[in-house]
């Protein structure tokens, strides 16, 4: 899924000064009830979830503007709060739960943030609780596509699931094994 956003340029200064705002959509029904409210926390906007827009054409009022999508596929699945969910309100406790859990990586700086996040994502995408060094390495020719200029993608691998473990979102297990808290 993608929202539409605005300026490339404004919104990429933004995430590298790590001025982001919080996001909250909204989706609501023909009878204008709420149907959906989802909380992406400011700290989950990195360069990795920012598509750029081809430029706007020679005839546009703002010929050669060039806008961004956010991609929320991209967020990991801890940065998607959700807030009324089918039209029923979450519990308040619950949502400051979720928000507490991960509200830590604001304190990291955005130049790391991404590689924290994108690695978060992939522990996501692996999708059990417990899983191996092996199997983040699976994953090695995506992050090097998400960070080319890295040339020691599996030391970075290491030192995200270090960070990571640091914030509390994981656990060592024993040698080259982990578990999602």
């Amino acid at each position: 899924m993608k929202v539409v956003d605005a300026g490339y340029d404004a919104m990429i200064r933004a995430i590298r000064a790590d001025r982001t705002p919080n996001l909250l959509l909204l989706q609501y029904t023909n009878a204008w009830m709420v149907q959906n409210l989802l909380l992406v926390p400011r700290m989950f906007f990195t360069e990795s979830v920012i598509e750029k827009r081809k430029p706007l054409g020679p005839n546009a009022r703002r010929a050669g503007w060039i806008g961004c999508n956010l991609l929320l596929r991209e967020i990991p699945f801890d940065g998607k709060i959700s807030m009324i969910s089918s039209g029923v309100p979450i519990q308040r406790r619950q949502v400051r739960e979720e928000f507490s859990r991960v509200k830590e990586l604001a304190k990291l700086p955005p130049s790391l943030r991404g590689w924290t996040l994108d690695v978060l994502k992939i522990v996501r995408q692996i999708g059990r609780t417990e899983f191996t060094l092996q199997e983040m390495y699976a994953f090695e020719s995506s992050l090097k596509a998400l960070h080319p200029n890295n040339q020691n993608v599996r030391p970075k691998i290491r030192q995200q699931l270090q960070v990571l473990r640091d914030l509390n979102l994981l656990r060592f297990g024993t040698r080259g094994t982990y578990r999602v808290v």
